[in-house]
């Protein structure tokens, strides 16, 4: 009798045992798609690490129940829609768009069921991402953050730093549908800054030199550099032409700072990263992006190189300073 107890007490041990260990094998693993502009040396995106870390904040361990499988666009806008769809052939069980108005845009063209959550995207409405911020609809959710009223803060900033400034370039990336719209919300408040807002296109590396020769043409004033992933990555070459040049820039990252040129004006990256990382945890807890509104950022932040500004003769007002979230000196 005992041992017939005994070897019934292991069955029963081992009924108990068994399914642990099968429950731990067969725990789903969510695929998370991330679809960048950028080159694989680069990173997915800027302060895409926080994203990550936020993920394993809220639980998400990779490797036991989410893994990430990225696919790279280097740079060039034209294959973000064939690699969006790779990652719905794939069947990943949401995509993210690390960066960049084209790339969401691409991974909402590539599918109707897949959740998409896009980050840093500067007018998701304007661009027809979602039907609105409180009720996205579809598949589509992120975080976003008023392009036209950042781009308004840097005209003011650049013309607080420039007071005497009447004529002032805004560079950017005629391929990206974010500033079809935009730029004539800017020009508009150009005019109440008594600026004339003209516009400059760059698309890729031979387009760099001309712009710095149109800007001395037009005997322009300054420069406010748009956020767009082409030019941040020629963003080495592209401070370097403003320092020979002397032309006193406001960036749209605080990249350009980092590498030498004047002042930033940028939404947090690392707060656009880490709505997204919880919208995404949301989504795969059984949430419906159309249900999840689109995040708002609401932190900004301000980097003056004081460096660039003593070589340039900019004599930086003692209010931006104060501002400033950081100062490099």
């Amino acid at each position: 009798m005992t041992s017939r107890r005994a070897f019934v007490g292991f069955v029963a041990l081992g009924a108990i045992a068994v399914p642990r260990t099968t429950w731990a094998q067969a725990r789903k693993v969510s695929r998370i798609g991330v679809l960048s502009p950028f080159a694989e040396a680069d990173g997915p995106a800027p302060s895409f690490q926080v994203f990550r870390d936020t993920m394993r904040e809220l639980g998400h361990v990779e490797g036991a129940d989410i893994s990430f499988e990225y696919r790279w666009a280097t740079g060039q806008y034209d294959r973000l829609p064939a690699l969006a769809a790779e990652l719905v052939q794939n069947k990943v069980d949401v995509i993210v768009s690390a960066w960049s108005t084209p790339g969401a845009l691409a991974a909402k063209r590539a599918t109707a069921t897949i959740p998409v959550v896009f980050m840093g995207v500067g007018d998701a409405v304007g661009v027809e991402l979602v039907a609105s911020l409180a009720r996205p609809g579809a598949n589509v959710t992120g975080s976003t953050f008023l392009a036209e009223q950042t781009v308004g803060k840097q005209l003011q900033l650049l013309k607080e730093v420039l007071p005497r400034a009447t004529r002032v370039a805004i560079v950017f990336n005629p391929a990206n549908p974010v500033y079809v719209s935009m730029l004539k919300d800017v020009e508009a408040i150009g005019r109440q800054l008594s600026i004339n807002v003209v516009r400059l296109g760059l698309q890729g590396p031979g387009d760099v030199a001309g712009v710095f020769d149109s800007a001395r043409r037009e005997r322009l004033d300054g420069l406010v550099m748009m956020r767009d992933f082409v030019l941040i990555t020629y963003r080495e070459r592209l401070v370097a032409e403003a320092a020979k040049a002397r032309m006193p820039v406001m960036y749209g990252m605080r990249g350009f700072v980092d590498a030498g040129g004047l002042m930033s004006y940028e939404p947090s990256l690392s707060e656009l990263n880490r709505r997204a990382a919880g919208l995404v945890h949301k989504i795969l807890n059984g949430a419906r992006p159309a249900d999840l509104p689109v995040e708002q950022s609401s932190r900004f932040e301000l980097v003056v190189n004081m460096k660039t500004a003593r070589t340039l003769g900019v004599k930086v007002p003692q209010p931006i300073l104060l501002r400033a979230d950081q100062v490099i000196e």
